[in-house]
């Protein structure tokens, strides 16, 4: 059965999407209105008590109406708009989740369930699909535009004004590509590279950024974590990204159940939070040791949360690099 689409911005989208966008809009909208205006009907009609705090609920109430205000904008560019449709889906995973473990533990009466029936459980299908083909249409998007690695590396410059084979040639570059600022793994990264920073200089290399993010934000974001010792390269085009063969990452590279497990670990445990998407969200990162304009050492994340061992850039010499053939794309 062919999927109808619709056009918006000289960009084509399934017009099943704009449907169910809206239609959690205007659900939301009234939901919110519901519980803002009269928050004791739920508990009248459910026969529960009234909570003795009742303007938490109505705040609950409002923040389930906002949520309807960010769906409305989405509907009408469900591939731009992703990071909405995923926060609408988090809390729809977790807003369950949540629930069923208080009732588990008797705090919390059964009643509650309807709620996320017709708030949650309806919804998760449809964005879990509307994320996976936003991921799609990205990925797919990045074939369109192919970068040839060594015409790179001698046009990009560094904000000290050397391109990177120029760089390359003094001494060897630890060359490291971020995501976002707002990325919990990026911000793990930036943590860890902070204590490298003296180890790296005394190995005889450089510490070299590549973001999306122009070199002022950048040296606001790394500077928060003490990263002084480093050059930027501002890649807002993601041109360098490509040079180095990092594309769009795929759906599961991007939200499998590995990066869960690792953004309650990075985020949660490790106190490293998230924050406002800056730049595109479905960036992979990777490492690379580059070395008279050659890629010696590399490391390309399977999926976006995945653990990189920076230390081992940090003590591997280009002598060691000469045993092996570099794999770098051309």
């Amino acid at each position: 059965m062919k999927t109808e689409m619709i056009k918006h911005n000289g960009k084509m989208h399934p017009l099943w999407m704009e449907q169910w966008l809206k239609a959690a809009a205007l659900y939301n909208l009234l939901w919110g209105a519901w519980v803002v205006f009269f928050p004791s009907h739920f508990f009248l009609l459910a026969g529960l008590p009234l909570p003795q705090y009742i303007h938490i609920w109505q705040g609950v109430g409002m923040i389930v109406g906002v949520y309807g205000i960010g769906y409305g904008i989405a509907a009408y560019d469900p591939y731009r708009h992703w990071p909405i449709v995923l926060v609408g889906f988090l809390g729809k995973l977790f807003g369950p989740i949540g629930i069923i473990w208080f009732v588990l533990r008797g705090e919390m009466d059964p009643a509650f369930l309807y709620i996320n029936i017709t708030n949650d459980i309806i919804w998760l299908v449809p964005f879990g699909i509307m994320l996976y083909r936003a991921a799609s249409y990205h990925q797919n998007s990045e074939l369109e535009h192919e970068v040839s690695f060594n015409d790179s590396i001698r046009k990009v410059r560094t904000n000290t004004r050397l391109s990177l084979y120029e760089a390359s040639k003094r001494f060897p570059l630890l060359v490291v590509f971020l995501r976002h600022s707002g990325c919990t793994f990026c911000r793990e990264t930036a943590a860890e590279l902070a204590g490298l920073q003296t180890p790296l200089r005394k190995s005889g290399k450089r510490l070299v950024i590549v973001s999306l993010m122009p070199h002022q934000k950048a040296d606001e974001f790394l500077g928060s974590y003490g990263i002084y010792d480093y050059h930027h390269v501002s890649d807002p085009a993601g041109d360098l990204y490509r040079a180095f063969n990092l594309r769009r990452g795929s759906f599961l590279q991007l939200f499998g159940p590995k990066n869960w497990l690792r953004g309650f670990e990075a985020g949660l445990l490790k106190k490293h939070g998230i924050g406002m998407l800056d730049g595109d969200g479905f960036r992979m990162p990777g490492a690379f040791l580059l070395h008279n304009g050659k890629i010696v050492k590399q490391f390309r994340h399977s999926y976006a949360g995945e653990k990189v061992d920076y230390a081992s850039f940090a003590e591997f010499t280009p002598e060691a690099a000469r045993k092996r053939p570099s794999s770098a794309r051309r």
